[in-house]
């Protein structure tokens, strides 16, 4: 958006690429949010804003390379007052360009490291949200904004879109689940079934003030959760790589320890169980891999594709249990695939037809030499009964 003119006098603003299609209601709300919605209707309904010279209304849809004339004033008590930015000292700046692992126009990447919320809140002074006025450098610039959030504990992906475009952008993907999000956890035991989906619906625990919450079937939400056992160690502990196919709070978590298998480090759903002796860490282990989401207009499309690196702590704990990191890709399990040319598709028809015929052998050698040779009678050994063809020829 570029502009012209000053508050006290008419003022124009050209349409940027990042509020192609928003509603001319919603641009005020992005731009000029101390203009009430009530001003801006009053405004449309006496053709003092107009589009391009011509009268609009709140609902018009605008377009790139536009021009809105906006009259001079207009700040009412209703109009939302701009967030004051803070002054951050050169370590909180330091601390929050550190975390950066990449950045496009519309996004930046973060590698959140644990213990660091994500947002504010009661008691919680410091925050990722709280140190991204390290990445305005005009007052006039639009500050970054959250799309997703991490638990405290939890490592890994967070991106923050950087424009009030992409911030809507990203939102649509997220709440759409086209963005495709990879944790990697160590669990307690290993699971019976080895990969799988995990279909178990959640509500806030009550008596916990909503800071907990649990499986509920008659009344929770739908979580669904997918997993896949990556490597194990022995009987202690299983590397388990995770794709949330919804987002419930702490979803991750209650889906692991439900099935008898809490997340290392995380004793509010373990408890004391969550913990194991010896060399491995006490903390979380518990890490945002990977995400891969739709990339805006402004990015030249695409997809924007970024993995984490472990924190210290979970790096050593996979480093003492002998797990490879080589032996996961960090991709998503409901990942497309790639196109298969022909001679490999071929190829593994005849793996898996061979892989069938290996798993029947035993099970044609258990019925025995009788049982293979008389083809009349039921695995039981009785002969099988015989009935009569019906008047059309069938049986």
């Amino acid at each position: 958006m570029s502009k012209t003119g000053a508050s006290t006098e008419v003022r124009q603003f050209t349409v940027g690429e990042d509020d192609d299609g928003i509603r001319l209601d919603r641009w005020f709300k992005r731009h000029l949010p101390q203009i009430g919605f009530g001003m801006v209707s009053k405004w449309a309904r006496t053709g003092q804003v107009r589009v391009d010279g011509k009268r609009a209304k709140p609902d018009d849809r605008l377009e790139t390379g536009q021009v809105l004339r906006v009259p001079p004033g207009g700040e009412t008590p209703g109009g939302r007052k701009p967030k004051p930015r803070r002054e951050l000292t050169a370590d909180e700046i330091a601390e929050a360009h550190a975390m950066v692992i990449k950045e496009t126009p519309s996004a930046i990447i973060f590698n959140k490291p644990p213990g660091l919320a994500t947002q504010g809140g009661s008691k919680t002074t410091r925050h990722v949200d709280g140190l991204l006025d390290a990445f305005v450098d005009d007052e006039d610039d639009p500050r970054p904004r959250l799309v997703h959030r991490l638990d405290k504990d939890t490592s890994g992906v967070l991106l923050v879109a950087k424009t009030p475009g992409s911030a809507a952008h990203f939102s649509k993907r997220f709440s759409g689940r086209s963005a495709r999000k990879v944790y990697w956890a160590l669990v307690v035991g290993v699971p019976a079934v080895l990969e799988g989906t995990i279909d178990a619906p959640l509500a806030k625990q009550p008596g916990s003030g909503g800071e907990k919450m649990h499986v509920d079937e008659e009344n929770g939400a739908l979580a669904k959760t997918k997993y896949r056992v990556v490597d194990k160690a022995g009987h202690k502990a299983a590397w388990v790589e995770l794709e949330p196919l919804t987002g419930r709070t702490h979803q991750l978590r209650v889906h692991l320890a439900a099935i008898g298998h809490p997340i290392v480090g995380d004793g509010k759903y373990g408890g004391k169980d969550a913990f194991l002796t010896g060399s491995v860490s006490r903390k979380m282990h518990l890490h945002a891999r990977r995400l891969r989401i739709d990339a805006p207009k402004s990015d030249g499309g695409g997809k924007i594709d970024v993995t984490a690196e472990l924190p210290e702590h979970f790096a050593g704990s996979m480093e003492h249990l002998g797990f490879d990191l080589s032996l996961s890709t960090a991709k998503p399990l409901n990942f497309d695939p790639p196109e298969r040319t022909p001679a490999e598709k071929k190829q593994a028809a005849r793996q898996h037809a061979k892989q069938y015929r290996k798993s029947r052998k035993g099970e044609r050698r258990s019925r025995g030499p009788a049982a293979q040779g008389k083809l009349g009678k039921k695995s039981g050994g009785r002969p099988a009964r015989k009935t009569a063809p019906k008047k059309d020829g069938r049986r």
